[in-house]
């Protein structure tokens, strides 16, 4: 889940220089890493042409912004944008017309992380302890981690030890801290630095909308057909993952060079990355409404967001279906192909 954002809604946002293209073969995306092992199915989508097939361009828009990225679906210059649960439910809440149209990572990436040689076997085990938080922004599901045992953050001693590496490392090895609460990269980053990790998250913390791609409910209708196309193009990357892993790593060393310069790593990110991204349920991409009305009430009670609301008003399978319309035999002997062209 990619950084909390605040949602003003009740300022008008002007933003320039983000060039808009035509909107009948164009999706403007904005997502927290545009090119990324962390969201495969773009970079493998374009490496297999599945979005040139479909007739549509991708067009990136700038993400290191501090604008809400909800501001870019209401004024237009955003087709699809790339929120977190907290987002999408702060937006529903202060009026935005917003829809979730597809979940991206049914699987949570925060967890609670241990030294593997670590006497700490459970949540109850950290009880009393020292618990390292990244930032600050991942106590809340070190919070709700601790509520599944009948425990709050008040039994526990916390620190916010940053994200560097080095960081993280000593503070694990030395026993500064039980326990690590972070998520997917920060693993990546203790592997990196020797430090084999363990993950000791509750069972019922493990599913989550943790990235979803919403859409103006004004406009589905009428851009039907491109974001369709879109989403069935992203279905397809996200099932060779399924069915021919190496291919896809081998288009991420290819696409996106700088996260495999370290090759170890680059495959843990990679093999953490198919664990978020491709869905557990049975048509991919499906809205599981059961795991938001699970997950609403550990958001407020950490206080990050302000009230419930009904996912009925905010869920909408209406392209669901048609992302996946595809042969799946197909996508299998498309990627084999281009492993084979590719060595």
């Amino acid at each position: 889940m990619k950084m909390l954002k605040t949602v003003l809604l009740g300022t008008a946002v002007t933003v320039t220089a983000l060039p808009l293209l035509a909107q009948d073969t164009t999706i403007n995306m904005i997502n927290p890493l545009p090119r990324s092992t962390n969201f495969f199915p773009l970079v493998v989508g374009e490496a297999l042409g599945y979005f040139e097939a479909e007739g549509i361009t991708v067009n990136l828009l700038p993400s290191d912004t501090s604008i809400p990225y909800v501001a870019f679906l209401q004024n237009g210059q955003a087709d699809l944008a790339m929120l977190d649960p907290v987002e999408t439910v702060n937006a529903i809440n202060a009026g935005a017309p917003i829809a979730t149209v597809y979940e991206v990572m049914q699987n949570a990436p925060e967890g609670i992380g241990v030294l593997e040689t670590s006497e700490y076997d459970s949540i109850d085990d950290l009880i009393g302890t020292t618990v390292g938080l990244v930032s600050d922004r991942d106590r809340s599901f070190l919070q709700a981690a601790l509520n599944t045992v009948g425990s709050t953050i008040d039994d526990v001693e916390t620190v916010v030890l940053g994200e560097a590496g080095p960081t993280l490392a000593a503070a694990v090895r030395d026993g500064n801290v039980s326990a690590i609460s972070g998520a997917a990269p920060d693993w990546i980053s203790l592997n990196a630095n020797g430090i084999p990790v363990r993950l000791i998250t509750p069972e019922e913390l493990l599913a989550s909308p943790a990235n979803t791609f919403a859409a103006n409910t004004e406009t589905l209708e009428e851009k039907r057909a491109a974001m369709e196309g879109f989403l069935r193009a992203w279905s397809k990357g996200m099932y060779v993952a399924s069915v021919n892993p190496e291919a896809v790593a081998q288009m991420l060393r290819k696409g996106v060079p700088a996260e495999w310069e370290n090759e170890e790593a680059g495959q843990l990110f990679l093999d953490m990355s198919i664990g978020m991204n491709v869905s557990v349920t049975e048509r991919l991409g499906d809205l599981q409404t059961p795991v938001w009305d699970a997950l609403q009430p550990r958001l407020l009670s950490s206080g990050a967001i302000e009230a419930e609301v009904d996912e009925a008003t905010f869920l909408n399978d209406t392209y669901i279906a048609a992302a996946n319309d595809f042969d799946r035999a197909q996508v299998e002997a498309d990627a084999a192909a281009w492993l084979e062209a590719n060595p």
